[in-house]
Protein backbone atom coordinates (compact mmCIF):
# COMPACT_ATOMS: atom_id res chain seq x y z
CA UNK A 1 0.00 0.00 0.00
CA UNK A 2 1.47 3.58 -0.99
CA UNK A 3 2.33 6.05 1.96
CA UNK A 4 1.31 8.62 -0.18
CA UNK A 5 -2.61 9.17 -1.07
CA UNK A 6 -3.06 9.75 -5.00
CA UNK A 7 -4.69 13.15 -4.58
CA UNK A 8 -7.82 13.22 -7.54
CA UNK A 9 -9.25 16.62 -9.08
CA UNK A 10 -12.66 16.01 -10.42
CA UNK A 11 -13.00 18.26 -13.80
CA UNK A 12 -16.92 18.99 -14.44
CA UNK A 13 -18.34 21.70 -16.76
CA UNK A 14 -20.96 22.21 -19.56
CA UNK A 15 -20.91 20.57 -23.44
CA UNK A 16 -18.57 23.33 -24.67
CA UNK A 17 -17.21 24.80 -21.82
CA UNK A 18 -13.20 24.09 -22.50
CA UNK A 19 -13.37 21.22 -20.04
CA UNK A 20 -10.55 19.51 -22.84
CA UNK A 21 -8.92 22.25 -24.17
CA UNK A 22 -7.44 22.66 -20.27
CA UNK A 23 -6.63 19.04 -19.67
CA UNK A 24 -4.82 18.96 -23.08
CA UNK A 25 -3.03 22.43 -21.31
CA UNK A 26 -2.38 20.50 -18.31
CA UNK A 27 -1.44 17.64 -19.84
CA UNK A 28 1.22 19.13 -22.15
CA UNK A 29 2.83 21.37 -19.55
CA UNK A 30 2.77 20.12 -16.15
CA UNK A 31 6.14 18.76 -16.71
CA UNK A 32 7.60 16.26 -14.42
CA UNK A 33 4.82 14.86 -13.18
CA UNK A 34 2.91 11.95 -14.29
CA UNK A 35 -1.19 12.45 -14.55
CA UNK A 36 -3.81 9.36 -14.69
CA UNK A 37 -6.71 11.30 -16.68
CA UNK A 38 -10.37 8.87 -16.20
CA UNK A 39 -12.71 10.19 -19.01
CA UNK A 40 -16.00 8.83 -19.66
CA UNK A 41 -15.87 8.88 -22.56
CA UNK A 42 -13.34 8.94 -25.67
CA UNK A 43 -14.90 11.20 -28.33
CA UNK A 44 -13.94 13.81 -30.85
CA UNK A 45 -12.74 16.24 -28.53
CA UNK A 46 -11.08 14.36 -25.91
CA UNK A 47 -7.44 14.16 -25.36
CA UNK A 48 -6.41 13.32 -29.17
CA UNK A 49 -3.99 11.74 -31.06
CA UNK A 50 -0.68 14.28 -30.92
CA UNK A 51 -0.66 13.01 -27.11
CA UNK A 52 -1.09 9.33 -27.44
CA UNK A 53 1.14 6.87 -28.49
CA UNK A 54 -1.27 5.04 -30.29
CA UNK A 55 -4.90 4.44 -31.02
CA UNK A 56 -6.06 1.20 -28.80
CA UNK A 57 -8.85 -0.81 -27.88
CA UNK A 58 -7.02 -0.83 -24.84
CA UNK A 59 -8.73 0.93 -21.77
CA UNK A 60 -5.88 2.44 -20.62
CA UNK A 61 -3.45 4.30 -22.80
CA UNK A 62 -0.08 5.97 -21.98
CA UNK A 63 0.69 9.00 -23.31
CA UNK A 64 3.61 10.45 -25.33
CA UNK A 65 4.62 12.80 -22.45
CA UNK A 66 4.37 9.59 -19.57
CA UNK A 67 0.80 10.39 -18.49
CA UNK A 68 -1.50 7.46 -18.99
CA UNK A 69 -5.34 8.11 -20.24
CA UNK A 70 -8.38 5.83 -19.50
CA UNK A 71 -12.09 5.70 -20.29
CA UNK A 72 -14.56 4.45 -18.00
CA UNK A 73 -16.80 1.68 -19.71
CA UNK A 74 -17.62 -0.15 -16.15
CA UNK A 75 -18.07 2.51 -12.91
CA UNK A 76 -15.50 4.79 -11.70
CA UNK A 77 -14.89 2.20 -9.15
CA UNK A 78 -13.82 -0.40 -11.01
CA UNK A 79 -11.49 2.06 -12.94
CA UNK A 80 -9.36 3.00 -10.15
CA UNK A 81 -9.05 -0.13 -8.54
CA UNK A 82 -7.83 -1.29 -11.67
CA UNK A 83 -5.28 1.80 -11.74
CA UNK A 84 -4.42 1.36 -8.20
CA UNK A 85 -3.65 -2.68 -9.27
CA UNK A 86 -1.50 -1.81 -12.32
CA UNK A 87 0.00 0.87 -10.18
CA UNK A 88 1.40 -1.61 -7.43
CA UNK A 89 2.47 -3.93 -9.66
CA UNK A 90 5.10 -1.41 -11.47
CA UNK A 91 2.84 -1.45 -14.87
CA UNK A 92 1.86 2.35 -14.52
CA UNK A 93 3.33 5.29 -12.80
CA UNK A 94 1.42 8.50 -11.88
CA UNK A 95 0.76 10.44 -8.96
CA UNK A 96 -2.52 12.17 -9.42
CA UNK A 97 -6.06 11.52 -10.92
CA UNK A 98 -7.97 13.74 -13.04
CA UNK A 99 -11.34 12.69 -14.03
CA UNK A 100 -13.06 14.43 -16.94
CA UNK A 101 -16.86 13.94 -16.21
CA UNK A 102 -19.05 14.06 -19.43
CA UNK A 103 -20.66 17.75 -19.74
CA UNK A 104 -23.95 16.54 -18.21
CA UNK A 105 -22.87 14.58 -15.69
CA UNK A 106 -23.70 15.52 -11.97
CA UNK A 107 -20.62 15.07 -10.02
CA UNK A 108 -22.21 14.15 -6.70
CA UNK A 109 -21.45 10.21 -7.04
CA UNK A 110 -18.20 11.21 -8.30
CA UNK A 111 -17.20 12.66 -5.33
CA UNK A 112 -18.93 9.93 -3.01
CA UNK A 113 -17.18 7.47 -4.51
CA UNK A 114 -13.99 8.57 -2.63
CA UNK A 115 -15.99 8.09 0.92
CA UNK A 116 -18.16 5.47 0.63
CA UNK A 117 -15.51 2.56 -1.27
CA UNK A 118 -13.03 1.14 1.71
CA UNK A 119 -10.22 0.72 -0.91
CA UNK A 120 -10.91 3.89 -2.76
CA UNK A 121 -10.78 5.81 0.39
CA UNK A 122 -7.69 4.39 1.74
CA UNK A 123 -5.52 4.82 -1.85
CA UNK A 124 -6.69 8.10 -2.63
CA UNK A 125 -7.71 11.68 -1.60
CA UNK A 126 -10.41 13.67 -3.16
CA UNK A 127 -8.59 16.95 -3.50
CA UNK A 128 -11.09 19.39 -5.59
CA UNK A 129 -13.99 19.62 -7.71
CA UNK A 130 -13.13 22.21 -10.85
CA UNK A 131 -16.16 23.54 -12.55
CA UNK A 132 -15.65 25.62 -15.85
CA UNK A 133 -18.57 28.07 -17.00
CA UNK A 134 -18.68 29.30 -20.56
CA UNK A 135 -19.07 33.03 -20.17
CA UNK A 136 -20.90 33.23 -23.53
CA UNK A 137 -23.54 30.48 -22.84
CA UNK A 138 -23.16 29.90 -19.04
CA UNK A 139 -26.97 32.22 -18.29
CA UNK A 140 -28.73 30.59 -20.79
CA UNK A 141 -27.27 26.92 -19.75
CA UNK A 142 -27.64 27.69 -16.10
CA UNK A 143 -31.35 28.54 -17.06
CA UNK A 144 -31.78 25.14 -18.97
CA UNK A 145 -29.77 22.44 -17.71
CA UNK A 146 -30.57 21.49 -13.47
CA UNK A 147 -27.06 19.50 -14.28
CA UNK A 148 -25.17 22.75 -14.50
CA UNK A 149 -26.75 24.03 -11.54
CA UNK A 150 -25.20 20.72 -9.98
CA UNK A 151 -22.08 21.34 -11.41
CA UNK A 152 -21.57 24.77 -9.75
CA UNK A 153 -22.95 23.71 -6.55
CA UNK A 154 -20.28 21.16 -6.05
CA UNK A 155 -17.38 22.95 -7.26
CA UNK A 156 -14.43 24.45 -5.18
CA UNK A 157 -13.27 26.47 -7.99
CA UNK A 158 -14.79 28.06 -10.86
CA UNK A 159 -13.60 28.46 -13.98
CA UNK A 160 -14.87 31.00 -16.41
CA UNK A 161 -14.40 30.20 -19.88
CA UNK A 162 -14.87 32.43 -23.04
CA UNK A 163 -14.94 35.80 -20.83
CA UNK A 164 -13.34 38.21 -23.92
CA UNK A 165 -17.39 36.94 -26.06
CA UNK A 166 -19.24 38.97 -23.41
CA UNK A 167 -18.77 42.69 -21.67
CA UNK A 168 -17.92 43.44 -18.18
CA UNK A 169 -21.74 43.88 -17.33
CA UNK A 170 -22.42 40.42 -18.36
CA UNK A 171 -19.51 38.71 -17.03
CA UNK A 172 -20.37 40.78 -13.62
CA UNK A 173 -24.14 39.68 -13.72
CA UNK A 174 -23.21 35.85 -14.27
CA UNK A 175 -20.57 36.56 -11.70
CA UNK A 176 -23.13 37.55 -8.79
CA UNK A 177 -25.43 34.70 -9.79
CA UNK A 178 -22.72 31.99 -9.74
CA UNK A 179 -21.43 33.52 -5.68
CA UNK A 180 -25.11 33.39 -4.92
CA UNK A 181 -25.33 29.43 -5.86
CA UNK A 182 -21.68 28.58 -4.74
CA UNK A 183 -20.24 31.52 -2.53
CA UNK A 184 -17.50 28.73 -1.02
CA UNK A 185 -16.15 28.29 -4.66
CA UNK A 186 -13.33 31.26 -5.76
CA UNK A 187 -14.30 32.13 -9.35
CA UNK A 188 -11.66 32.64 -11.83
CA UNK A 189 -11.94 34.01 -15.23
CA UNK A 190 -9.82 32.49 -17.58
CA UNK A 191 -8.84 32.46 -21.70
CA UNK A 192 -8.20 29.16 -23.46
CA UNK A 193 -7.37 27.04 -20.95
CA UNK A 194 -4.46 29.49 -19.64
CA UNK A 195 -4.91 29.01 -15.99
CA UNK A 196 -2.35 28.95 -12.87
CA UNK A 197 -2.61 25.07 -12.43
CA UNK A 198 -1.67 26.39 -8.81
CA UNK A 199 -5.02 27.58 -8.94
CA UNK A 200 -6.95 24.19 -9.49
CA UNK A 201 -4.14 21.97 -8.08
CA UNK A 202 -3.38 20.51 -4.20
CA UNK A 203 -5.84 22.63 -3.03
CA UNK A 204 -7.36 20.45 -0.12
CA UNK A 205 -10.92 21.73 -1.08
CA UNK A 206 -12.74 18.35 0.82
CA UNK A 207 -10.01 18.58 3.70
CA UNK A 208 -10.78 19.66 6.30
CA UNK A 209 -9.40 22.20 7.62
CA UNK A 210 -9.98 25.85 10.13
CA UNK A 211 -10.52 27.90 7.39
CA UNK A 212 -13.76 28.29 5.49
CA UNK A 213 -13.71 30.74 2.50
CA UNK A 214 -16.81 32.52 1.68
CA UNK A 215 -16.77 35.08 -1.08
CA UNK A 216 -17.34 38.38 0.50
CA UNK A 217 -19.75 39.69 -2.19
CA UNK A 218 -21.69 36.91 -0.98
CA UNK A 219 -21.59 38.34 2.71
CA UNK A 220 -21.58 41.97 1.42
CA UNK A 221 -24.90 40.73 -0.13
CA UNK A 222 -26.27 38.93 2.62
CA UNK A 223 -25.60 41.15 5.62
CA UNK A 224 -25.09 45.04 4.17
CA UNK A 225 -27.22 45.23 1.14
CA UNK A 226 -29.89 43.52 2.82
CA UNK A 227 -31.89 44.64 5.51
CA UNK A 228 -33.03 41.38 6.24
CA UNK A 229 -31.28 38.77 4.41
CA UNK A 230 -31.92 37.32 1.50
CA UNK A 231 -30.51 34.13 -0.15
CA UNK A 232 -32.60 31.24 -1.47
CA UNK A 233 -35.60 30.20 -3.24
CA UNK A 234 -38.85 28.41 -2.51
CA UNK A 235 -42.12 29.82 -0.37
CA UNK A 236 -42.27 30.94 2.76
CA UNK A 237 -43.45 33.56 5.56
CA UNK A 238 -40.72 35.78 5.98
CA UNK A 239 -39.25 37.12 9.32
CA UNK A 240 -36.70 38.90 10.83
CA UNK A 241 -34.46 36.10 10.48
CA UNK A 242 -35.17 35.50 6.82
CA UNK A 243 -31.78 34.82 4.83
CA UNK A 244 -33.80 33.52 1.33
CA UNK A 245 -32.95 34.50 -2.03
CA UNK A 246 -36.74 34.86 -3.22
CA UNK A 247 -36.71 34.70 -7.09
CA UNK A 248 -40.95 34.44 -7.14
CA UNK A 249 -43.85 36.66 -6.80
CA UNK A 250 -44.57 38.13 -3.45
CA UNK A 251 -45.53 41.26 -0.99
CA UNK A 252 -42.50 43.32 -1.20
CA UNK A 253 -41.88 45.62 2.49
CA UNK A 254 -39.37 47.98 2.69
CA UNK A 255 -36.66 45.45 3.80
CA UNK A 256 -36.84 43.88 0.16
CA UNK A 257 -33.96 43.33 -2.11
CA UNK A 258 -34.80 40.69 -3.71
CA UNK A 259 -33.91 39.90 -7.31
CA UNK A 260 -37.47 40.51 -9.02
CA UNK A 261 -39.41 43.01 -10.40
CA UNK A 262 -40.87 45.31 -8.45
CA UNK A 263 -41.74 48.76 -7.72
CA UNK A 264 -38.78 50.50 -5.70
CA UNK A 265 -38.79 52.66 -3.42
CA UNK A 266 -36.28 54.83 -1.25
CA UNK A 267 -34.73 51.15 0.44
CA UNK A 268 -34.21 49.67 -2.19
CA UNK A 269 -30.64 48.52 -3.37
CA UNK A 270 -30.51 46.03 -5.82
CA UNK A 271 -28.33 45.92 -8.95
CA UNK A 272 -31.12 45.92 -11.86
CA UNK A 273 -28.45 44.11 -14.44
CA UNK A 274 -28.96 41.09 -12.11
CA UNK A 275 -32.22 39.57 -13.78
CA UNK A 276 -34.75 36.78 -12.53
CA UNK A 277 -32.95 33.44 -11.74
CA UNK A 278 -35.19 31.03 -10.53
CA UNK A 279 -32.11 28.60 -9.29
CA UNK A 280 -32.89 25.67 -7.34
CA UNK A 281 -29.24 25.84 -6.58
CA UNK A 282 -28.84 28.04 -3.54
CA UNK A 283 -26.71 28.52 -0.76
CA UNK A 284 -27.09 29.87 3.14
CA UNK A 285 -24.73 30.62 5.88
CA UNK A 286 -25.92 29.98 9.70
CA UNK A 287 -23.37 32.05 12.23
CA UNK A 288 -23.87 32.36 15.80
CA UNK A 289 -21.83 33.36 18.73
CA UNK A 290 -23.42 30.80 21.41
CA UNK A 291 -21.86 27.56 21.80
CA UNK A 292 -23.02 24.11 20.11
CA UNK A 293 -24.21 21.53 22.79
CA UNK A 294 -22.58 18.40 20.86
CA UNK A 295 -24.92 15.97 21.75
CA UNK A 296 -28.16 17.80 20.57
CA UNK A 297 -25.84 18.80 16.78
CA UNK A 298 -25.45 15.62 16.52
CA UNK A 299 -28.94 14.55 16.34
CA UNK A 300 -29.52 17.29 14.22
CA UNK A 301 -26.95 16.29 11.63
CA UNK A 302 -27.55 12.67 11.90
CA UNK A 303 -31.03 13.31 11.09
CA UNK A 304 -30.57 16.23 8.69
CA UNK A 305 -28.32 13.93 6.56
CA UNK A 306 -31.36 11.27 6.34
CA UNK A 307 -33.93 13.59 5.30
CA UNK A 308 -31.88 15.69 3.18
CA UNK A 309 -29.02 14.28 2.11
CA UNK A 310 -29.62 13.77 -2.27
CA UNK A 311 -30.40 17.74 -1.69
CA UNK A 312 -27.24 18.75 0.35
CA UNK A 313 -24.60 19.18 -1.69
CA UNK A 314 -21.26 20.50 -0.01
CA UNK A 315 -21.37 22.15 3.26
CA UNK A 316 -18.92 22.76 5.58
CA UNK A 317 -18.11 24.80 8.60
CA UNK A 318 -16.57 25.72 11.86
CA UNK A 319 -17.82 24.62 14.83
CA UNK A 320 -18.16 26.37 18.23
CA UNK A 321 -18.92 23.31 20.90
CA UNK A 322 -19.61 23.62 24.49
CA UNK A 323 -16.78 23.01 26.66
CA UNK A 324 -14.02 22.45 23.94
CA UNK A 325 -10.95 24.32 23.47
CA UNK A 326 -10.24 23.73 20.07
CA UNK A 327 -12.68 24.10 17.21
CA UNK A 328 -14.07 21.53 15.25
CA UNK A 329 -14.07 21.39 11.56
CA UNK A 330 -17.71 19.90 9.80
CA UNK A 331 -17.82 18.80 6.00
CA UNK A 332 -20.18 17.05 4.06
CA UNK A 333 -21.45 15.53 0.65
CA UNK A 334 -24.88 14.19 0.58
CA UNK A 335 -25.09 12.05 3.36
CA UNK A 336 -21.57 11.71 4.20
CA UNK A 337 -20.40 13.90 7.06
CA UNK A 338 -17.42 14.07 8.93
CA UNK A 339 -16.22 16.45 12.21
CA UNK A 340 -12.75 16.65 13.44
CA UNK A 341 -11.12 19.13 16.07
CA UNK A 342 -8.91 21.42 14.28
CA UNK A 343 -6.52 24.11 15.95
CA UNK A 344 -7.10 25.59 19.54
CA UNK A 345 -9.21 29.07 19.84
CA UNK A 346 -6.59 31.87 20.26
CA UNK A 347 -7.60 34.33 23.53
CA UNK A 348 -7.93 37.11 20.83
CA UNK A 349 -10.44 35.62 18.54
CA UNK A 350 -14.28 35.44 18.99
CA UNK A 351 -15.38 32.24 19.23
CA UNK A 352 -18.06 31.62 16.63
CA UNK A 353 -19.88 28.93 14.49
CA UNK A 354 -20.15 29.79 10.79
CA UNK A 355 -21.12 26.81 7.94
CA UNK A 356 -21.86 27.37 5.00
CA UNK A 357 -25.00 25.14 3.22
CA UNK A 358 -24.60 24.45 -0.94
CA UNK A 359 -27.83 22.92 -2.00
CA UNK A 360 -31.33 21.95 -3.93
CA UNK A 361 -34.32 24.33 -2.42
CA UNK A 362 -33.03 23.57 0.91
CA UNK A 363 -35.97 24.24 3.68
CA UNK A 364 -33.27 27.29 5.27
CA UNK A 365 -35.61 27.81 8.14
CA UNK A 366 -35.91 24.65 9.44
CA UNK A 367 -32.14 24.57 9.12
CA UNK A 368 -31.69 27.93 11.35
CA UNK A 369 -34.32 26.56 13.56
CA UNK A 370 -33.27 23.29 14.30
CA UNK A 371 -29.10 24.83 13.97
CA UNK A 372 -30.58 27.63 17.14
CA UNK A 373 -32.07 24.38 19.28
CA UNK A 374 -28.99 22.73 19.26
CA UNK A 375 -27.24 25.81 21.00
CA UNK A 376 -26.31 25.90 24.65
Amino acid sequence: MATKMIPVTVLTGFLGSGKTTLLKRILNEYHGRRIAVIENEFGPESIDNELLVQDSDEEIIELNNGCVCCTIRGDLQRTLLDLKDRRERGELQFERVMIETTGVANPGPVCQTFFIDEEVASYYMLDAVITIVDAKHGMETLDTQPEAQQQVGFADRILVSKVDLISDAEYQALRHRLVMMNPRAKITPVHFGEVDLAEIIDITGFNLNSVLEIDPDFLKEDEHEHGEHCHHHHDHECDEHCTHDHHHDHECDEHCHHDHDHECDEHCHHDHHHAHHDDEIGAFLFTSDRPFDPVKLDDFLSGMVQVYGPDLYRYKGILYLKGAPVRYLLQGVHMILGTNPGKPWSTKEKKQSKIVFIGRKLPQEIFQQGLTQCLS
